[in-house]
């Protein structure tokens, strides 16, 4: 992926989503607070990030872990079926947070090296703090919960944030036509 891609497709990303709390902000409440339990949300965001994650593990060279790289699959694949039934619970939350991890190499890779281009650190930046944001929600998934109870907790908040984070994807945006 070019760092052009990279950045754009970030900052369409956060426009959507900003865009929406932004715009409908209380009326996403309900969604919100639903959706990191939710079933189907959790099959939306955990199956893909299992089936990149194990889609990984399957390309992994000799190098890496020699001989046991099936059994390695096997035990990854059990894991991710069994959490479907017996980590039922944030497990929506959890696939976000793969999802946001797997996705942050490639978007980094993107940047990596690209000394003459200093405005790719708008990117990589945003990608750390997705990066934190995803080993803290995680590993305590209840986290998200308590982020939109927060959120929630003042009529205009949703609005704010979702502002900060649409205009945030706006800077991306634009920045990706200076490459």
């Amino acid at each position: 992926m070019s760092l052009f891609w990279a950045t754009i497709l970030s900052g369409l990303i956060l426009i959507a989503i900003g865009g929406s709390y932004f715009l409908k902000g209380p009326k996403l409440k309900s969604w919100s607070i639903a959706w990191p339990r939710s079933q189907k949300a959790a099959i939306i965001l955990f199956g893909p990030a299992s089936l990149w994650f194990l889609w990984l593990v399957l390309n992994l060279s000799k190098a890496d872990f020699g001989d046991y790289k099936k059994l390695l699959l096997m035990g990854f694949g059990a894991v991710a079926i069994g959490s479907f039934f017996v980590v039922r619970d944030f497990l929506a939350a959890r696939g976000l947070a793969v999802l946001m991890l797997l996705a942050a190499r490639p978007l980094l890779d993107a940047a990596y090296m690209q000394f003459d281009d200093p405005q790719r650190l708008l990117l990589v930046v945003g990608v750390y703090i997705g990066i934190i944001l995803a080993l803290w929600v995680g590993a305590s998934p209840f986290r998200m919960r308590d982020f939109y109870t927060w959120l929630y907790a003042k009529e205009e908040r949703a609005r704010t944030v979702g502002g900060a984070i649409a205009a945030y994807g706006i800077v991306l945006t634009i920045t990706a036509f200076t490459y």
